[in-house]
């Protein structure tokens, strides 16, 4: 009877130590992962550690701001440019002027 009660508490005692470990583990993992992804990390009472909205934070989102703007009408630009260029190339007399260059070039050829 001693030995089974030793056992029992022996596996409750390994348990309780596994548990332990695995909490620690998530533990460190999830802060980990708030560092790598730049979550602020918060204390014991739940206060930030580490402000999220320091000077440099702010300089960094007004700079992505304008890089995104400038960006955009970049792109809108280059919009507008490729739809001119399918108008053109879509267009039935460039395709009649383009095939006759061609023709004009292969008659060159044979002469």
């Amino acid at each position: 009877m001693p030995h089974e009660v030793f056992i029992l508490i022996s596996i409750g005692i390994i348990g309780s130590a596994v548990v332990s470990a695995a909490g620690i583990f998530g533990w460190i993992h999830t802060t980990r992962l708030r560092i790598k992804h730049g979550y602020p990390l918060q204390g014991m009472w739940g206060q930030a550690l580490r402000p999220s909205t320091d000077a440099e934070a702010k300089e960094r989102i007004t700079l992505l701001t304008q890089e995104n703007a400038r960006l955009r009408a970049e792109m809108g630009s280059l919009q507008d440019r490729v739809g001119t260029v399918e108008r053109i190339v879509t267009d039935s007399g460039y395709r009649l002027d383009h095939e006759i260059d061609k023709l004009r070039q292969g008659k060159g050829e044979l002469q």
